[in-house]
């Protein structure tokens, strides 16, 4: 028999079956798989693997069996007979390690009659839907894959769209507490699901298999490695690692600038301001309005003078009776239907006629990239606008048929995962190019967005304890996946209502969370005290004033706005913040070497304790503090399983407490529960006063 194996510049191919199968060497310990009908396999239209430098893998070769290692990791390739061996064979993937051949993964075949554990189907587009197929073990436990908002720590049993959305984040990187990591590397729509009784990946349209394996000792070698093979986080500017105020929305130049002002006359500390959306003219002119903002420019320098950052709220939308849309369709620059139409959302807009229908620009080319950013730099950039807020980059489509929309790179349920990666590459070139070192604020991400120094943040959720709890394992789950840079509303953005006594509670409990995050920022649109609670999406009217989602500014969203009592809590956490910094920058600067999530699990940190794989009621920032959030209102105290190993003091009391044990503490307003390691308390004294008042 002749084999169908061989060794190709290093890789491992198989033709077997009408099949190519390429198992490539791809970094330490890692492979890339590829696979496609036919005689040759091809990379994805986007591509998340940055080229590495050329790891030396060792190659057997056989007859029905083939292996490639690579360090830790073993590739097995076995021809194995179906039902019928008579009828047909197929070649299965096996991944294993190196030093103890206990299998990390497997290929399975979904029903012993078929499909095969790769099944390709051709679709009238020309590509492939493809599903791949694993085995399930009982004892896995899975974490990562972007921002779900499930509220879900363990991935087991989760069934979830591979489709980017509001506040649902698609970042197809998955960690096993087997020993390895696996990156879908395919910016199709699709879905995954890790049942019980079987691993199944789909992408909808693609021209191709392509997934990448790493295995390591520990959760931690495993994100490192993604970083590494992905790309590490730069450096972020301490500013961010201050308060931000943003609220939907300040209308006008002067609301934003006496906001600032009157943060500085209350002595209270603000690194970053935001400018939302519909201060522009148009969707698509990427301008401001120059009846609300006069002198944009002028208020930069105001605001830098205070010590104060500016960030401004930049959509892809294009509206039909924007200045370039004529141009920009003409040049193809717009994202259409199959049939040649426009892509569309309905969507209000300042323009005098109301909603309308807008469309997106097409950053699956590259000349519609350029030109967006050419507007974006001579409008925002040179104002003195550094900092943008990439907003509905999914791109956020109603109704969302991926199957539907045509791209410069061909059908967009091939690839429109990835709309949110060359949105802000683009972005992230440009400021590069020009000396600038902007922060990119964005809705959405994919594999690899941490390369351009993108904030990611958990979209439009609503103010309630239920979406409030998701948060938690949203953030953790986007750390794992590589999005270090995270934050959330704090007090969340739909339906807050500012007069509401059970919604100033949520606040300050988020708050909380705020302040122990990555990126502490207040934002929502706020219903203000004494206009009842309108209905969803529409608008209210009180005294001269109408309050609607899109066209008012909502309530005040300032740490003053609540109440006497509020306030005080809320610039007492504010205090915490900035004295938290110097820590942060350390933990940050950190993640930017090593890819070490900012907010992480306690497994994380704390692998041997097998018990913690599901906990989203506690995490660590940095490697020194754990935080327990209240998650839940009427919490006057809380129980809080302290990991093993390690002794911790309590940052409010100074009380010490044993790893292993539950301690039971006092929450009242303003303090969440917040352990330190004892070893490093000291670190913290300026932090949290009462450490080392108790023995």
């Amino acid at each position: 028999m002749t084999t169908p194996f061989s060794i190709d510049d290093g890789a491992l191919v198989c033709r077997f079956g009408g099949e190519t199968l390429r198992v490539q060497p791809w970094r330490p310990d890692a492979a890339r798989v590829r696979a496609c009908p036919g005689l040759s396999v091809s990379s994805p239209h986007v591509d998340a693997l940055l080229p590495g430098p050329a790891s030396q893998a060792e190659i057997d070769l056989g007859e029905t069996r083939a292996s490639l290692t690579n360090g830790r990791l073993r590739v097995e390739l076995r021809i194995v007979d179906r039902y019928g061996a008579d009828v047909k064979r197929e070649v299965v993937i096996r991944f294993a390690r190196s030093d103890t051949g206990a299998e990390l993964l497997s290929e399975t075949r979904p029903h012993f009659a078929g499909p095969g554990a790769r099944n390709f189907r051709a679709i009238a587009s020309g590509s492939w839907k493809l599903e791949a197929h694993f085995r399930a073990y009982d004892d896995e436990h899975l974490h990562g894959l972007g921002q779900p908002q499930h509220g879900r720590m363990d991935l087991k049993g989760v069934s979830t769209t591979l489709l980017q959305q509001n506040a649902h984040v698609v970042i197809p990187f998955v960690v096993s507490s087997r020993g390895y990591g696996f990156l879908w590397n395919n910016p199709a729509t699709g879905r995954v699901e890790f049942a019980s009784n079987i691993t199944r990946w789909t992408a909808d349209a693609t021209n191709g298999l392509d997934y990448w394996v790493v295995a390591g000792d520990s959760v931690r070698d495993i994100v490192r490695a993604y970083h590494d093979a992905t790309g590490h986080s730069p450096d972020i500017p301490e500013w961010a690692l201050g308060f931000w105020q943003s609220k939907l929305r300040y209308r006008t130049q002067e609301e934003l600038l006496e906001t600032a002002r009157e943060y500085r006359r209350r002595g209270l500390p603000l690194s970053c301001i935001v400018i939302d959306f519909f201060h522009w003219t148009r969707q698509g002119e990427w301008k401001f309005e120059p009846r609300e903002w006069p002198d944009p420019e002028a208020a930069v320098e105001e605001l830098r003078s205070m010590g104060v950052e500016t960030m401004v709220s930049v959509w892809p939308t294009v509206s039909a009776s924007s200045e370039h849309c004529k141009a920009m369709t003409e040049a193809g620059l717009l994202l259409t239907t199959e049939r040649g139409v426009p892509v569309l959302i309905p969507f209000p807009d300042k323009d005098p006629f109301g909603p309308g229908f807008f469309t997106y620009y097409d950053a699956f080319s590259a000349e519609a990239r350029d030109f967006h950013w050419d507007v974006v730099k001579r409008n925002y950039l040179a104002k003195g606008f550094d900092h943008f807020w990439l907003d509905a980059c999914e791109p956020e489509m109603r109704p969302a048929h991926p199957g539907n929309v045509r791209t410069a790179l061909g059908n967009g349920a091939e690839m429109l995962c990835a709309y949110p990666l060359l949105h802000e590459q683009r972005y992230r070139e440009g400021l590069r190019a020009l000396g600038r070192d902007g922060v990119l604020l964005c809705r959405s991400a994919w594999a690899g967005s941490q390369r351009y120094g993108v904030i990611l943040w958990s979209g439009d959720v609503w103010s309630n304890w239920r979406w409030f709890r998701a948060q938690v394992p949203a953030g953790l789950h986007a750390g794992l996946a590589g999005l270090g840079w995270w934050t959330t509303d704090i007090g969340g953005f739909y339906d807050g209502h500012g007069g509401s006594p059970e919604f100033r509670e949520l606040l300050v409990r988020w708050f909380e969370f705020g302040v122990f995050s990555p990126i502490c920022r207040l934002h929502g649109f706020r219903v203000p005290e004494g206009v009842p609670v309108p209905e969803r999406g529409a608008a209210v009217t009180y005294g001269q004033d109408t309050f609607d989602i899109f066209t008012s500014s909502g309530g005040p969203n300032e740490v003053w706005s609540y109440g006497e009592e509020v306030e005080e809590i809320l610039i007492s956490l504010l205090r915490v913040r900035e004295a938290l910094r110097p820590y942060l920058k350390e933990v940050f600067s950190h993640y930017a070497r090593t890819g070490d999530p900012v907010m992480a699990p306690l497994f994380y940190h704390f692998p041997d304790d097998r018990d913690l794989h599901a906990r989203a009621d506690a995490y660590m920032l940095g490697p020194d503090l754990l935080v327990a959030p209240v998650l839940e209102p009427d919490t006057a105290a809380m129980d809080v399983a302290l990991p093993t190993g390690v002794e911790w003091i309590h940052a409010w009391t100074g009380r010490a407490w044993s790893g292993g044990r539950t301690a039971h503490v006092a929450c009242p307003p303003g303090q969440c529960p917040v352990f330190v390691r004892a070893a490093q308390a000291h670190r913290f004294v300026n932090v949290f006063p009462a450490i080392g008042q108790e023995g």
